[in-house]
């Protein structure tokens, strides 16, 4: 039988994969799952753990989709910290955000520890519990059009929650490991304050010339060309700095849009471009998950899965409460930030390289409790939206 090029073999699996997003985003306006989740499904289906369909280099490739998809989704959100929006918002937003990964951390690291979990455990899975799933939650809101204030104040604190995840988990690492005695625990702290003091700086190097010098061919307007050079380059130089290329492409967007006055209209360029990337980045972090991993959870896995939940409704309510933020958000905007994914993966990675003994512990319940939130939390988060009312027709 005669060998299949690779050329025919990439471009027939990236046009049946868009075709199966095209079919999930029919799906989505017909049924109660968002198109997220039956994009994960789809993945699922087609990867190693059921059919085994995919060829062998969209593993490969899937490092670069992620960055790619994630940086779009990181400079859409910066669109929205303007400092109107943030004056109009932003001591709320910031409290929701600091009450929902602070409460998060405390309460699974106080109930696993009272209930006998080995101490590094808890505190290791309390410095993931808080991460968030960005691009789950923004697609969410795009394939609903929802818009409103719940809406804005939603994305708002997705857009600053990675920034203060990523330093919760460093410092409960560095304390994991002076107490373990595994060395390098100031590296790690430093580690930590540089991937987001970095991306911060590195978003605003970069932000304050895309600012003044786009929008100048069409005028008003950057051109595909413009906008895409300016995130990718973002996102290739976070991952050679070693910092958060969520952040640092958020810190971009906002930046070009408080400081962009002659621009009309300066994220339409990637508003629609990013949904084929997304596409790629959903089907295959379906196919990545491992569904065995369920099965290993256990009781471990069900606590932090419930007190994950808890920390998120608990924390919302305690921070809206203290800045006096509309009772309605305060009482349901935790459940709407449910979707957790690809950044709780890689900090249970992190750990576990640390602590090589308790890998086996770490990677099952992480990936178990990823494989719930990343498939039900896009669905909540949907009928969230719609009972608040932000919905359109419905």
């Amino acid at each position: 039988m005669t060998e299949i090029p690779l050329a025919a073999t990439i471009l027939i699996t990236f046009g049946g994969l868009f075709l199966v997003g095209l079919v999930a985003d029919l799906l989505g306006r017909h049924t109660p799952l968002p198109r997220v989740t039956l994009l994960l499904l789809a993945g699922f289906v087609l990867g190693p753990a059921a059919f085994d369909l995919l060829p062998g280099f969209t593993t490969e490739w899937f490092p670069v989709l992620t960055d790619i998809a994630l940086a779009m989704i990181g400079f859409l959100l910066g669109q929205r910290l303007t400092l109107a929006a943030l004056k109009k918002m932003g001591p709320s937003v910031l409290a929701l955000s600091i009450g929902e990964v602070t409460l998060t951390a405390l309460l699974v690291l106080s109930v696993l520890s009272l209930f006998s979990v080995p101490f590094e455990i808890a505190l290791l899975l309390a410095g993931i519990a808080p991460a968030t799933a960005p691009a789950a939650t923004m697609d969410v809101v795009n394939e609903c059009r929802a818009q409103g204030e719940f809406t804005d104040t939603l994305l708002g604190v997705v857009a600053v929650d990675d920034a203060w995840g990523l330093l919760v988990f460093s410092i409960f690492l560095a304390i994991a490991q002076t107490m373990t005695r595994h060395g390098g625990a100031d590296g790690v702290l430093l580690s930590g304050v540089w991937e987001v003091g970095g991306a911060i700086l590195l978003g605003t190097f970069l932000g304050v010339p895309m600012a003044y010098l786009t929008g100048r061919i069409r005028a008003g307007e950057p051109t595909q060309a413009e906008a895409l050079g300016g995130v990718l380059l973002c996102a290739g130089l976070s991952v050679l700095a070693q910092v958060s290329y969520i952040l640092a492409a958020m810190v971009l967007g906002a930046t070009v849009a408080n400081l962009a006055k002659h621009h009309d209209s300066p994220f339409h360029a990637i508003e629609g471009f990013e949904w084929p990337f997304l596409i790629l980045f959903f089907l295959l972090a379906g196919a990545s998950l491992h569904i065995e991993a369920l099965a290993q959870v256990g009781v471990l896995g069900g606590a932090y899965i419930l007190l994950r939940i808890a920390g998120r409704l608990l924390g919302t309510r305690l921070g809206g409460w203290i800045t006096g933020a509309d009772p309605r958000t305060r009482r349901l905007i935790g459940l709407a930030l449910l979707p957790q994914a690809g950044v709780a993966i890689g900090m249970a990675l992190l750990a576990s390289q640390q602590f090589p003994d308790l890998k086996d512990t770490l990677i099952p319940v992480v990936l178990g409790s990823t494989v719930v939130f990343e498939l039900l939390g896009p669905v909540v988060t949907r009928r969230v939206l719609i009972y608040v009312g932000e919905v359109p027709n419905e």
